[in-house]
């Protein structure tokens, strides 16, 4: 059977590899290339090397944007993964209606960005209109009004994964802590914080790549505004492929900077957190 699927197996992966390569690798070759050049349709790409990667860190927008990027997504991280383990462990104690509770939980990771964008848009707002202001009136406002989204959206996700990871902390370690006088805060760092490192280097992944990679949430709630003090890196990039003539270039530029900080970050974060697994 083994020697069967060897043989075969070449037919079986060539039409994923085909439809992959089309797909992904293509696409992201050319968009490298194209971070090196001037153009408008890819038909007249001119090469100009290196201008395009030296216009970037010329651009106030542009270093504006990495800055609240990295802020935001600090503080997302933080926030995410601590209310989603606290909530994870509230929903593993059998109390009654636990599975109504995940359920409510993960629904908002359901919706469209889009949608949760303008939705957030219009509560926030009418909340600060009360103090005759908005959401685009002060920077400060857009960036916690992105984090209360960013939160309200991912910790139901990022709950059931860490509920998986509680369930499955074998209960004859926790018996024996308790046994060896733990009390409950030791036997949660000493115990099952160690034995959910899996699921922690999960949702921190997640949160990471989610957090810089944000776009259509900030896009409906603050577009950018005021002066794009609030634009992240997804949205710059946008703005600056499609709103300036002349500069594809330097946003395909930006594009393929930000997916190296991107990938050294996630991959960075794997690296350091699956050193302190836990092998069960």
């Amino acid at each position: 059977m083994q020697k069967t699927l060897k043989r075969y197996f070449p037919i079986f992966v060539l039409p994923t590899l085909i439809a992959f390569s089309f797909a992904f690798i293509i696409p992201f070759v050319m968009g490298v290339y194209l971070s090196f050049c001037k153009f408008k349709t890819i038909t007249n790409a001119q090469f100009v090397g290196l201008e395009n990667y030296i216009k970037i860190f010329a651009d106030k927008d542009f270093v504006n944007a990495f800055g609240f990027t990295l802020k935001f997504s600090v503080v997302s991280i933080i926030t995410i993964n601590v209310f989603a383990f606290i909530l994870a462990l509230a929903l593993t104690r059998k109390i009654k209606g636990t599975n109504l509770f995940r359920t409510v939980f993960f629904m908002p990771n359901l919706i469209g960005g889009i949608i949760l964008g303008y939705i957030w848009q219009q509560m926030i707002n009418a909340v600060l209109l009360k103090y005759e202001t908005t959401l685009v009136a002060n920077p400060t406002y857009g960036f916690w009004g992105l984090i209360i989204l960013m939160n309200w959206q991912m910790i139901g996700y990022m709950m059931i994964i860490y509920v998986a990871g509680l369930q499955n902390v074998p209960t004859d370690l926790i018996e024996a802590a308790e046994i060896d006088g733990a009390t409950s805060l030791q036997t949660l760092f000493k115990v099952k914080i160690p034995m959910v490192m899996p699921s922690i280097t999960i949702c921190l992944f997640l949160t990471v790549s989610n957090s810089f990679k944000l776009f259509d949430q900030n896009l409906a709630l603050t577009a950018g505004a005021p002066s794009k003090k609030t634009a992240m890196l997804a949205l710059d990039i946008y703005n600056t492929f499609y709103g300036r003539s002349g500069f594809e270039g330097v946003g395909q530029a930006k594009a393929v900077l930000f997916f190296i900080v991107v990938a050294v970050i996630a991959l960075g974060q794997l690296v350091l957190t699956r050193r302190k697994e836990v092998e069960q």
